[in-house]
């Protein structure tokens, strides 16, 4: 008789709490490793339990610090390869170095295929991503990949507001496509901002395309760094004469100048995900709404656990 193969649930350093979360809803318990550092600052790993011919799962976003949190996960993804699991599958909330997704200048990379390449060869069997910053990315991974996206919590939360004259907007063109989708689910009208970004991290709205006055605006975006695009955009919309202004983000990264920007401009309220841990400084910001994601990935996890279909979690 087969022996029933076991369900393991891991993490790395950078999301613990969204791993237990993640833990509670399947009701098992959070894999036992020991992560450290050599004196020279060198990451080292141990697992402390039997994986030999279990499904695992690693979860661990490779946000911010995005350095090491991406060095930890090889170095995690080595040590159960030499552990003989039956499936190593790699829960990613968000991947770092995703922005470069492409030669968009000379002589620049594509920072994103090279990751990509890296969690392959260090031993990864799966991919769990979730609102990757552009889709096609999942074709930069030898392995299959399953995107999963944010956006039934961040439109129920939406939803939940109950703003009277309701407008989606886009802060560019290209989250246009996202945008629309939470859109045409909440039944309401949609308005883009025509951006232009000289630089990294440095963003200039031109012009707001469609009738944004008398409405309740909330800007859908997927990374929130800092912030001066969404600032921006709210500036905009408030000079258009729009009567609230929301936003909405998966990716809370909030780096630099982020949340001393958000304190001070005509945003509401900032709604986003735990795919990162928030700063002492994020917690305490009052606009700042943070939503779970275990459920939804708990549930994909089991899932593929199981061989059952992700799809209908696709949106």
């Amino acid at each position: 008789m087969l022996k029933e193969t076991p369900l393991l649930v891991f993490t790395g350093s950078a999301n613990r709490p969204l791993s237990e979360a993640i833990c509670n809803y399947l009701q098992i318990e959070l894999g036992d490793m020991r992560l450290g550092k050599f004196s020279d600052g060198e990451i080292r790993c141990q697992i402390q339990e039997n994986v030999r011919g279990a499904d695992v799962f690693i979860v661990q976003p490779t946000g911010r610090p995005s350095n090491e949190s991406l060095m930890e996960l090889l170095i995690i993804l080595d040590a159960f390869r030499r552990a003989s699991p039956s499936r190593l599958c790699v829960v990613m909330p968000y991947m770092g170095y995703a922005r470069q997704d492409r030669k968009d200048a000379p002589r620049v990379p594509i920072t994103a295929k090279l990751v990509a390449n890296l969690i392959t060869t260090a031993g990864a069997d799966r991919l769990l991503a979730l609102d990757l910053h552009a889709s096609q990315i999942q074709g930069f991974f030898d392995i299959p990949v399953d995107h999963l996206y944010a956006a039934p919590i961040l439109i129920d939360a939406i939803a939940k507001k109950n703003l009277e004259n309701l407008l989606l907007v886009s802060p560019d063109a290209g989250g246009v496509e996202r945008a629309r989708a939470f859109a045409k689910r909440l039944k309401v009208d949609l308005a883009i901002m025509d951006k232009r970004r000289p630089e990294a991290n440095k963003a200039e709205i031109m012009n707001v395309i469609g009738n944004v006055e008398g409405h309740d605006c909330v800007i859908v975006d997927d990374i929130i760094d800092t912030a001066g695009t969404l600032v921006k955009t709210a500036e905009a919309l408030k000079d258009h004469g729009a009567r609230s202004i929301h936003a909405s983000g998966v990716h809370p990264i909030l780096s630099g100048p982020a949340i001393e920007r958000i304190n001070n401009s005509f945003l509401e309220t900032v709604m986003v995900t735990d795919t990162q841990v928030l700063t002492e400084e994020a917690v305490a910001c009052p606009k700042i709404e943070q939503l779970s994601l275990a459920v939804l990935l708990g549930e994909a996890i089991r899932r593929i656990h199981e061989g059952a279909s992700v799809s209908s979690l696709f949106v």
